[in-house]
């Protein structure tokens, strides 16, 4: 199966060893995986912001580098939900407007495409360690994923799971909103990572780097010792 891989912003220049991993663990499922270097922006930043004639001319790029994709993956459900949920809103009375329904159907966060499309759950990971996860608010509302997650860390052997109190609540976040409200947002990630904490857990899975970089910036400041790893930086792990 032929599979375009879209790198978000921050994981490009933050995380890098996430996008690899995903491409480490696609290979393992047996796709042949492509990266068009030429691709930058989802445009969800400028869109959030208000700038919807900016993030226009970013999300155009975006439709135009990944023309003719069979199937795009990415490792966030962020970025995802956007595409899915947003670019025909933002593309309405454009030329651009079939093409932007079309990918919609046509992108995938990485654990739906795994469990969803490929219908394959077990990679022969290991981590030994207790884990907990927190389900994006992206994930669960824009993208609609719940299950996939669980189900792929179930098979991943150690790797035992708790679940945290309040798991669907935000982590505080939201891109902009914890620059605009800055004391909300600290006190929402304050409150998601001590829920964390309590289950016991080592380690904080998610499907999106964002939530975890501001859960980990929260636990650094209270002091408390969890690692952060996202999704595929575990099925990637062991082999």
């Amino acid at each position: 199966m032929n599979v375009q891989i879209f790198v978000p912003c921050f994981i490009d220049q933050l995380y890098p060893n996430v996008a690899f991993n995903m491409v480490k663990v696609l290979r393992k499922a047996g796709c042949k995986v492509h990266y068009n270097a030429s691709q930058t922006c989802c445009g969800q930043p400028a869109f959030n912001a208000g700038f919807h004639g900016e993030a226009k001319e970013v999300c155009t790029k975006f439709l135009q580098d990944f023309e003719g994709a069979d199937y795009i993956v990415a490792p966030s459900a962020s970025c995802v939900g956007f595409v899915k949920n947003y670019y025909s809103q933002l593309f309405e009375n454009s030329a651009y407007k079939n093409q932007a329904s079309k990918i919609g159907t046509r992108i995938f966060e990485f654990s739906d495409f795994l469990v969803n499309v490929l219908k394959q759950i077990d990679f022969g990971a290991s981590l030994e360690a207790t884990a907990t996860y927190h389900d994006s608010c992206a994930a669960l509302r824009e993208c609609k994923i719940k299950q996939e997650p669980r189900l792929l860390l179930s098979r991943v052997n150690g790797l035992e799971l708790k679940e945290m109190n309040d798991v669907e609540t935000c982590c505080g976040f939201g891109g902009t909103f914890a620059v605009k409200f800055e004391p909300i947002s600290i006190a929402m990630g304050s409150q998601k990572i001590n829920n964390a904490s309590d289950t016991g857990a080592t380690v904080l899975i998610s499907t999106d780097m964002s939530c975890l970089m501001h859960i980990d910036g929260c636990a650094r400041h209270e002091g408390k010792n969890i690692q952060m790893m996202h999704l595929a930086d575990v099925l990637a792990s062991g082999w």
